[in-house]
């Protein structure tokens, strides 16, 4: 026992455990537990205060067959379709602008970046006021008057707008961090070729860039579809559950409507959507990705 011991306080091994054990126990007490435990709940019937029911599939099938669910549930596809296409497409032309080293294009990283480190509660205040249909500047200029967060045709189309506004900082630093890596001889020999810019750019850049745009795409169209900030402060989930979410929808059944089943449930059907478009997509990498094995 003695020799175990002296082994395992002098090996490099054990100083590794010892620097990773924290990490481990915060990784399993409040994420692989709470995982184990909330996917049990999904079988069950609790509102915090009764003793647990077990009810079988009961919450699931409650679920499928209620028509506000696909309505969530399309509203969840449609933001997080819109704010993957919007929160790759711009990033990845102002990142290809700044990298031109135009002038100024320090203060523009700066001035881009500032809204995703910006608290959301902040943003979520300033576009209030923004969208305001009496004084919120927007309207005044475009001259018009529009309820953008009180009607159901312009709720959700203002939250896209704001949410990748806010991502634009982010993704456009990955792009340009890539496109500096890159070989700037490839460009040169585009450019002898005869390639204007809009040549080079589709037919060089985006495949040189094609990894950092599949990891872009992954991560944004996956923290959009847990979107939650952004709607309770902003709309929660109105007009008419027009911007109601899956992830603003399992908070209400939890701690609004107390039915704690069917908010794991909820849970667990957007774990399964999430995962099975991140398989597709990583299937997909073969085809996507240049230069991908």
């Amino acid at each position: 026992m003695k020799k175990f011991l002296n082994y395992f306080l002098n090996s490099e091994k054990s100083a590794g455990w010892v620097f990773i054990f924290p990490a481990l126990v915060g990784t399993l007490i409040f994420i692989i537990i709470p995982v184990i435990c909330s996917f049990g709940l999904s079988f069950t019937k609790w509102d915090l205060l009764n003793p647990i029911e077990f009810v079988g599939f009961e919450n699931y099938r409650m679920l499928f067959h209620e028509p506000l669910f696909y309505k969530i549930l399309l509203n969840t596809i449609v933001f997080a379709l819109s704010t993957s296409i919007f929160g790759v497409i711009i990033p990845l032309i102002l990142a290809s602008i700044l990298n031109s080293k135009i002038r100024g294009s320090e203060f523009y990283k700066t001035a881009y970046f500032l809204p995703f480190i910006t608290p959301m509660i902040v943003i979520g205040v300033v576009w209030e006021w923004i969208f305001d249909p009496n004084i919120g500047i927007l309207n005044r200029i475009l001259h018009l008057h529009i309820n953008w967060l009180y009607d159901t045709h312009f709720a959700m189309p203002a939250l896209i707008i704001v949410s990748v506004w806010k991502l634009i900082g982010y993704n456009m630093i990955i792009f340009l961090s890539s496109l500096s890596s890159l070989s700037q001889s490839l460009f040169e020999a585009a450019k002898i070729d005869g390639a204007n810019p809009v040549q080079v750019f589709f037919y060089v850049t985006i495949p040189l860039l094609s990894p950092s745009i599949f990891f872009v795409v992954i991560i944004t169209a996956i923290s959009s579809f847990q979107i939650f900030d952004l709607i309770y402060l902003m709309t929660q989930g109105g007009p008419l559950d027009s911007t109601n979410v899956l992830v603003y929808s399992i908070y209400k059944n939890a701690f609004e409507y107390f039915n704690v089943g069917k908010a794991s449930a909820t849970a667990y059907v957007l774990f399964v959507i999430i995962l099975v478009l991140t398989l597709i997509q990583w299937s997909l990498r073969k085809k996507l990705v240049y230069n991908e094995d």
